[in-house]
């Protein structure tokens, strides 16, 4: 009869479960593999064993929350209004992050750092932003640096959603001010008209 598996799929949800909460908590350097282990009821072993370590599950941690942005912005329907689509992305992006908090403060404040600067991969969330930008940019309701366009736009997402899930702004408040703020900063990146200033 062989030994029973200690260090098996439930026990790695419980280690990510826990890594969720604490990398979302606490800095990087205050997260020991010994108190994941401790939180998650199990070996400091399992932590090497399924993940390499802590570095590796930080990695996986991350790799889910990016994978369930990804997942959640790609659903949101192309129609023939890019203003329109990016309401739509600016509003799952929103209900993304009210409902994974904890990977949500990982992903953009906890264990790791967003780099707005780096490459844009395949399964990265701001590629389905992009895409909208782009599409706004040739039918000429937005103009100026997609990239650009994307950072302000998130900014602005950034800071309404941080907000909330600080408790500083409640839902009824953020549900009153998110489109108006949102289409503000779309506003900004309107075609100047004729004769007015170049735009960045």
């Amino acid at each position: 009869m062989g030994r029973p598996r200690t260090n098996d799929d439930a026990v790695g949800e419980r280690l990510v479960s826990c890594a969720t909460e604490m990398f979302a908590t606490h800095r990087p350097e205050g997260v020991t593999v010994r108190a994941l282990a401790a939180a998650a009821e199990t070996s400091t072993g399992a932590v090497y064993t399924l993940f390499g370590g802590k570095d590796g599950l930080v990695a996986e941690v991350r790799g889910r929350a990016v994978a369930g942005l990804f997942q959640d912005l790609s659903t949101v329907a192309v129609s023939g209004d890019p203003l329109a689509d990016l309401r739509a992305l600016a509003a799952a992006y929103r209900g993304w992050a009210v409902a994974h908090r904890h990977l949500y403060a990982v992903l953009f404040g906890g264990a790791q750092r967003f780099d707005p600067s780096g490459e844009v991969g395949s399964g990265d969330p701001v590629r389905p932003l992009l895409a909208a930008i782009d599409r706004a940019v040739a039918s000429a309701v937005l103009a100026g640096e997609p990239t650009l366009i994307a950072l302000s736009l998130w900014v602005t997402l950034h800071g309404l959603v941080s907000l909330e899930l600080a408790g500083a702004l409640d839902s009824a408040t953020l549900d009153r001010a998110f489109g108006s703020t949102i289409d503000a900063t779309l506003r900004g990146w309107a075609p100047a008209p004729a004769g007015g200033p170049p735009l960045p």
